[in-house]
């Protein structure tokens, strides 16, 4: 069974760019990857923007977001390019739907 969720995502990658990320991969802001607080490394999860119907999948390679923004309902942080994809860059924020496909090791 599916692992489902509905809250905030965000996006970061401004000035992280080649950085290695908790996983030790280094971070790429155009790929499909992710910051989420718990999920095992490797996890892939499917992000809808629930404002547009979009979505993306993405690998789970950091850890976040912030301990603020978890209280303010942000549930992931997504690389830029995911962010792109789902169309929410201009807003920084938006309700999501995320639904485990592999947890990960």
């Amino acid at each position: 069974m599916l692992e489902t969720h509905e809250g905030l995502a965000s996006y970061y990658g401004p000035g992280l760019e080649g950085k290695v990320t908790a996983s030790g991969a280094t971070f790429d802001k155009n790929s499909m990857v992710a910051a989420h607080p718990s999920y095992p490394f490797g996890t892939l999860v499917r992000v809808t923007n629930l404002a547009n119907g979009r979505a993306v999948i993405v690998r789970v390679v950091d850890r976040g977001p912030a301990k603020a923004a978890q209280n303010e309902g942000v549930l992931i942080d997504l690389s830029s390019g995911a962010a792109r994809n789902l169309g929410f860059t201009p807003t920084g924020r938006t309700k999501v739907k995320l639904e485990v496909l592999r947890w990960g090791q």
